[in-house]
Order: structure tokens, then C-alpha cells, then sequence
């Protein structure tokens, strides 16, 4: 039998509402939110711009110097981006969350750095796209389990983009980096903007 519309919700439906907006709560204690949704936007169109640039290089070396510069600019613009979002929400900037986010996602970032030194010293460029996707997915995947839902998403796709790019041809493998880290980047980011605010 349905309960009459204008009857006061009994004890135990107050009691599940208030153990909802309890988990809710201490969910969103518990998770890094400050990753920036306009903020990853701009470091999606930076990422577009250098796969069009980089794809117009003729020699490995501006080919690398362009994304180096591209990745440059998306640390650049994430970092402010992450301190903004962070005032606005009255989160401080070293918030236990966020301490954990970066725990998790700076090591693979790390091995990635060191990666991409030994393989350009040794002329296997063709390698990099594969690598830098794929250890920048593991990243947002390890930070992602510290942030909101969408972010591990994200990750997940990155991988996949990395092992596509890691048995392609360097033009595929540009095409992935540019899919990677400028499409991604937009849908995801408009996404947490709208979802989760700027």
C-alpha cells in the first residue's frame, strides 16, 4: 500500500535520507575535488595545438621539443587551475586528499620523465607516444582513486589510447597524443566543470 502524499515521512525514511546525505558527505571529505574542469579544458586545447604543430615538424627532435613545450604549458595551467578551484571551495591546497592525489599520481609522471630521456637519447622517439599514454593513464588512474568518480574514466582511456600508439606508426601514434591529451582533456573537463563546478 503506497503512503499518502501528505503524510510526514516516517522515522526510518528520515533516518535512510539522513544516512545518504551523511555518506555523501563524508565521501566528499575523503576525495581530492579540486581537479580543475575549464582548467583541464585549456590543457586539452594546448594538447590539440601540439599534435597539429608537432605533426608538421621533419625531425624527431622539434617533433619532442614541441610536445615538451605543449606538457610544459598543461603543468603550468593544471597547477594554477587546481589552486584556484581550491580557494573558490575554501579546500586548503595540501588537504589530505589532495596530498594523496598527488602521492599516487606523481610516481608514474616520474618514470615517464626518465622514460622519455633514455628513449630520445636513443633515438627510439616512435616509442614515446605509447609510453606517455600509457603511464599517464596509470597516473590518473592511481590519483583518480582519490578523486572523483570520472577521473579513473578518464585514466582508463588513456591506456587504451597508449597501446594503440605503442604498435602504430608515429603518425597514429601523434594522431593517439592528440586524442589523448587535447579531445580527452575537453570532454572530461567540461564534464567535471559541469558537474562538479569550474
Amino acid at each position: 500500500m503506497n503512503r499518502r502524499t501528505d503524510e510526514p515521512p516516517s522515522i526510518y525514511e528520515h533516518a535512510a535520507e539522513n544516512l545518504v546525505f551523511i555518506r555523501d558527505a563524508m565521501e566528499r571529505a575523503g576525495s581530492f575535488t579540486a581537479v580543475p574542469g575549464w582548467g583541464g579544458v585549456i590543457m586539452g586545447l594546448t594538447g590539440l595545438a601540439a599534435a597539429i604543430v608537432a605533426a608538421g615538424q621533419e625531425t624527431p627532435q622539434a617533433w619532442l621539443a614541441t610536445w615538451l613545450v605543449a606538457a610544459g604549458v598543461a603543468l603550468a595551467v593544471g597547477l594554477v587551475a587546481v589552486m584556484l578551484k581550491a580557494r573558490d571551495a575554501g579546500v586548503p591546497f595540501f588537504s589530505r586528499p589532495a596530498r594523496q592525489f598527488a602521492l599516487s599520481f606523481s610516481p608514474a609522471i616520474l618514470a615517464g620523465a626518465l622514460l622519455t630521456a633514455v628513449l630520445a637519447r636513443a633515438g627510439l622517439h616512435s616509442l614515446l607516444p605509447g609510453v606517455w599514454l600509457l603511464l599517464y593513464g596509470a597516473a590518473v588512474v592511481a590519483g583518480g582513486t582519490f578523486s572523483v568518480r570520472i577521473i579513473p574514466l578518464m585514466g582508463l582511456l588513456f591506456l587504451f589510447l597508449g597501446t594503440i600508439a605503442l604498435f602504430s606508426s608515429p603518425l597514429v601514434g601523434n594522431l593517439c597524443l592528440g586524442v589523448g591529451f587535447g579531445a580527452l582533456h575537453i570532454v572530461f573537463g567540461a564534464i567535471i566543470a559541469r558537474r562538479y563546478g569550474g
